[in-house]
Order: C-alpha cells, then structure tokens, then sequence
C-alpha cells in the first residue's frame, strides 16, 4: 500500500486518507448550531487523556513561495517530535499544508517519523494565499472522527477573515483542541490574527525569527510534549526549556 502523495475529490477526505497518504481538503463549510451541538456532543462522550491512548496532533504548514526555507527546517526537526512524544508515550502526526492555487493537503495519520520526513522532503513550496480556514475546519473533523490533542501550526503570514478564523477557533476551544500558532516573522498584522486564534482555542502564540532552527525545535517539542502527555507534560518540559514555559503561560 502505497502512503506517496495522491490528489482526491473534494469532500472524500475523511474515506480516502485511509488508502492514501495525501488528499485534497475541501472548502470550508459554515457551521450551524445544529452541527455544532452535535459535535460537541460526540467530541464529549471520547475520552481524550485516557491512559495508554495515542497523542494524536496535526501538524500544519504554510507551503507558499516565503515558506522554503522553514519548510526545509521543519523537514528536519519534525523527528524531534516524535522524539520528545516518545519520551511520554506515543504520538500520531497528521501532516497538513496548503500552496499553490487553492491545494491544500493532508496526509493519513502517521506514527514513524521517517515516514513523515520522507512524505515532506517530496514537498516543494508554490506560490499562492494562505488557507488556514481549511486547515482549521479539517481539524474539527478529525476531533470528532478520532480525537485530536492539539493543532500546531507554523507560518508567517493570513491573508483570509480574521473572524471567520476566529469563530473556528473557537469552536476548537470548546472542544479542549489547543491551537499553537508559531509566526515567522514581526508582521504585526499577523500576530495579532495569530495571537487570537490561539487564545480563543485555549491554545498558544510564540514568534520565531526565519532560519531559527534552535527555536521551531523548542516549540515543536512543546508541543509535541503537551500531544502525548497533556497539561503536565508540558509542565514539566517548562522546568528546562524556555519555549514551553512562555507557551504555558498562555494556556489558560
């Protein structure tokens, strides 16, 4: 069985990532009440931190044009991760990124990091806009399809509405998904899109400065550590590692 990238229709996200390692998300749809409720509901009767489970968290990407350069960073530290996770448990990665004229991707759940780096170095970076409403929208559902402990996202720029963002930022919060919004760059414009939907998800905002390697790693393994060991994971990362206690403090 084949896990190389494959484009899919719209809408088959859900059914095909289980055959593939690659599929198109399709366009976000606004939620009712009713599918909200509904969600809440499903979400409410998993048991998230149950002992023994897998951390699950989705690993999301900017792959337009001003992303090379991180992209090939994050390409090799996303093994730190794992690494980190390890140390607490387990974790599953579900890798998510957007280029191009309207392709946004998302890869089947992955537990082998040289899996995930193989499936990234295949990844070249395209000009386009930002399409984080997608990626925020799939991440609701696969918090009702599987659970999801939290949401990581790296990039350095949002060219969609803040409001609708945000709304599906929330949404996320209600269902106990953390959303870390890691910024390359001081555009303030985007740290302030990026700092609310962090807050409004219970998650976390950090800037790292382009070509940091030492400070995407700290973030990701923050991350990572809070993915497979929750609260107190992350607490005790804090101890020894800057990053993690600045995300902390955020977490409310």
């Amino acid at each position: 069985m084949t896990t190389d990238p494959t484009k899919i229709r719209p809408g088959d996200v859900a059914s095909s990532n289980a055959k593939a390692g690659e599929g198109s998300l399709p366009d976000p749809a606004p939620s009712s009440a009713a599918s909200i409720a509904d969600f809440v509901a499903k979400v409410r009767a998993m048991a998230p931190n149950a002992v023994g489970a897998r951390g699950r968290l989705i690993f999301a990407l900017d792959a337009t044009m001003s992303r090379q350069p991180t992209w090939d960073m994050a390409c090799g530290l996303q093994a730190d991760m794992f690494r980190e996770a390890a140390s607490l448990g387990s974790l599953d990665i579900r890798l998510i990124y957007y280029r191009g004229f309207n392709e946004c991707r998302a890869t089947r759940w992955i537990s082998d990091s040289g899996e995930l780096a193989r499936l990234m170095t295949k990844i070249d970076c395209r000009g386009g806009n930002t399409q984080i409403g997608k990626v925020l929208s799939e991440a609701r559902r696969d918090a009702t399809a599987s659970g999801v402990r939290a949401l990581v996202f790296v990039g350095d720029a949002m060219e969609e509405s803040v409001d609708e963002l945000c709304t599906k930022a929330g949404e996320l919060g209600i269902l106990k998904v953390p959303i870390f919004m890691f910024q390359e760059g001081t555009d303030a414009g985007v740290e302030q899109a990026f700092r609310e939907i962090a807050r409004l998800s219970g998650g976390a905002w950090c800037r790292f400065d382009p070509g940091a390697a030492a400070q995407l790693r700290e973030l990701l393994r923050a991350a990572a550590a809070y993915a497979a060991g929750g609260r107190e994971a992350l607490m005790r990362l804090s101890a020894r590692q800057p990053s993690a206690a600045h995300l902390l403090e955020q977490m409310k």
